[in-house]
């Protein structure tokens, strides 16, 4: 037998494994890595995060990545190029937390590598006849595993939509098997770039699971920072506290067909970008309003998308546990606007369940790993949700 082959067998039967997770989002303000201990599987999924740390990308990583980021037309040899060239990055930022954390590769069990999504491309947004759902990540998985030593487990969103899905959101896998609760009807709300959510039942009935991406998180909020104000997210909401929404501009802005399609659905800056904020000013003859105001209406944006999505799901006459993450999750006026809009819902974080909510997508990846390894697919019983192992394997030199 293949050594690796071998190794990777004695790693699935051990009782702890340690897989480091890594995710990269569409902020692409970094490389978000944690080191976690697993044990078991399923919905007998046992998980200790050892560590977690976030490692900046420099100016240069971000800007030779978003000249492909969400572009229709790109350089073809720059993508080609950047698969490779972001790995060896990963690799490097990978061996930079070993060195902090006072660990060497050996031992580390496999790496769990997200990639950097450059391009997500659902039928519902492609609407081109004869072609399937598709989205592509860069930072190759054969360059990370060389350049660490490490076997790693990459490009996991291909499965999904190999089996029916749309590549996202992957979320749920790991949000059914680690925070599910008897009891507790529990609402998973994680605010990136793009807002999903994970409705985890208390009867932990995986028929009665939904999953979906709501529509925009902080991708347009940054976008919008950077372009006004010069600074790469607004903190605290210090600009949108400033200004006051208009009601024009919001309308127009959830004037898309995106929101009424049925569950799941995903999306991603190729629709949720400037022009597309732009276009929904030009509709509502608002091409005059302050950034101030611009920031305010863009936060109302994202909270009453995310709130019509849960609305949709969610029964009024009955109180549910939302456990949020991401960097939604620290933008204050974001948070307000949602409690505001559904008071029966409990605001918490996902820190009080042990995961920091910085850290809980690569925890996720890292629990798609271990079951890609050490177990099976869970059955949703529905559409768009497969019951799959995702993650392509890639040995070492």
């Amino acid at each position: 037998m293949n050594r690796n082959l071998h190794k990777l067998f004695d790693i699935a039967n051990k009782p702890v494994r340690r897989i480091i997770g890594l995710m990269s989002g569409t902020s692409l303000d970094g490389l978000d890595v944690a080191l976690c201990s697993i044990s078991g599987s399923g919905m007998d999924t046992k998980v200790t995060l050892e560590y977690f740390d976030t490692i900046a990308y420099p100016v240069v990583v971000k800007d030779e990545i978003r000249k492909v980021f969400a572009r229709e037309t790109v350089d073809f040899q720059q993508l080609c190029l950047l698969n490779p060239w972001l790995a060896n990055f990963h690799a490097v930022y990978i061996h930079e937390c070993l060195y902090q954390w006072g660990l060497e590769p050996k031992d580390i069990d496999l790496i769990a590598s997200h990639g950097q999504t450059v391009y997500h491309s659902p039928k519902i947004l492609h609407q081109r006849n004869g072609f399937p759902n598709a989205t592509l990540q860069i930072a190759d998985g054969d360059h990370i595993a060389v350049g660490t030593g490490i076997i790693t487990l990459s490009d996991f969103r291909q499965k999904h939509i190999a089996a029916g899905g749309e590549g996202a959101p992957l979320a749920l896998y790991g949000d059914y098997c680690l925070f599910s609760k008897a009891g507790e009807d529990r609402v998973m709300l994680n605010m990136g770039g793009i807002s999903n959510f994970t409705f985890l039942p208390g009867t932990l009935d995986a028929t009665a699971v939904y999953v979906t991406d709501t529509g925009p998180g902080n991708t347009l909020l940054d976008a919008f920072a950077r372009t006004y104000f010069g600074v790469e997210y607004d903190k605290d909401a210090l600009f949108a506290l400033q200004g006051t929404v208009n009601a024009s501009l919001l309308a127009a802005l959830k004037d898309n067909d995106f929101f009424r399609k049925p569950f799941p659905r995903t999306t991603g800056p190729e629709l949720f970008n400037k022009a597309y904020v732009e276009n929904a000013q030009a509709v509502s003859n608002t091409t005059g309003i302050t950034a101030y105001d611009m920031m305010a209406t863009l936060t109302c944006f994202s909270a009453d998308t995310i709130t019509d999505a849960l609305g949709s799901v969610l029964d009024a006459d009955k109180e549910y546990a939302v456990y949020a993450s991401g960097g939604g999750a620290h933008n204050p006026l974001l948070m307000r606007w949602i409690k505001e809009r559904m008071p029966h819902l409990n605001m918490h974080t996902t820190g009080e369940l042990g995961i920091a909510g910085d850290a809980k997508e690569a925890v996720l990846f890292a629990i798609l790993a271990n079951e890609a390894i050490a177990g099976e697919g869970i059955d949703f019983g529905k559409p768009g949700m497969p019951a799959v192992t995702m993650g392509k394997i890639s040995f070492p030199a």
